[in-house]
């Protein structure tokens, strides 16, 4: 049976083939979703991600809280169900730009989410997402585990590996603070260049064997630095070749919105 893991094993042993072909036409990048982090810049999200076969677009955050006691709300929600791009929405809840302080204040942003939640959306969400990102240098995690009893669901969560712990480790470490009944999105560390595409598929499958793979989905970081401290769109080529380890994954893209320009779309579709 050709399964997920069977097609990601698969494009782990492609780059150490090395077999003289002639290479066929580039085909074109399908990928099922795309994040969109919502600021200013992009209040008004326009483009055809859909050519990428993008359907599926996970907000960030719907609202932002700086400690001011100030929410900072998601702009033109209300354009986003005509979208081709965005016919399942997953949305986050109430998230914090500033990590560390969102990890110390990780129960009052779900105090705060729980009551979003109930709020009239236009739109259906198919899952939600609480935004405080986790990694292994956070001594507190359960504290985020206890934060989500009183989430709805579907939810998701997400996390990273800025430490290496390695593919086996990492889920080791996942499994014993992750709810069983949230879903967890792995990023997958390329756009910073911690680890490279190839080890982030082991990752990928190291979580599947041990938190299911109904409940993993890959992010996939669309952005390079450019040498000069902010970010950079990555090129068709890389985007291409960090892609092609994820085949057959469900996958979305960090983000659409700031890193999937026209140009990119019409290079990889």
């Amino acid at each position: 049976m050709y399964t997920r893991r069977t097609a990601l094993s698969a494009a782990l042993l492609l780059p150490g083939m090395g077999m003289a072909q002639r290479m066929p036409p580039m085909p074109p990048v399908k990928v099922s979703g795309m994040v969109w982090q919502p600021d200013n810049a992009t209040a008004r999200p326009q483009g055809e991600w859909q050519r990428l076969g993008i359907q599926t677009l996970l907000i960030q955050w719907l609202a932002t809280d700086d400690g001011s006691g100030k929410l900072w709300r998601a702009p033109s929600l209300e354009r986003l169900p005509v979208q081709p791009w965005a016919q399942s929405i997953i949305a986050g809840l109430v998230g914090d730009y500033d990590e560390p302080r969102a990890r110390r204040r990780v129960e009052l942003l779900a105090q705060a989410s729980a009551r979003l939640a109930k709020e009239a959306l236009p739109f259906e969400p198919v899952g939600w997402y609480f935004p405080v990102e986790s990694d292994p240098s956070w001594k507190e995690v359960n504290r985020l585990a206890e934060s989500l009893q009183n989430l709805p669901r579907p939810l998701w969560v997400s996390a990273y590996d800025n430490s290496n712990l390695g593919p086996k480790a990492f889920a080791r470490w996942v499994k014993r603070w992750l709810p069983p009944d949230v879903g967890l999105f792995f990023q997958d560390g390329v756009g910073l260049h911690t680890r490279s595409a190839a080890t982030a598929a082991r990752y990928a499958l190291a979580l599947a064997d041990t938190v299911g793979w109904q409940r993993l989905k890959v992010i996939a970081e669309a952005f390079r630095p450019d040498g000069a401290g902010h970010f950079r769109s990555a090129t068709a080529q890389e985007l291409r070749a960090q892609l092609s380890f994820y085949a057959g994954w469900p996958v979305l893209v960090f983000d659409g919105p700031h890193y999937l320009t026209p140009a990119l779309v019409e290079a990889l579709a």
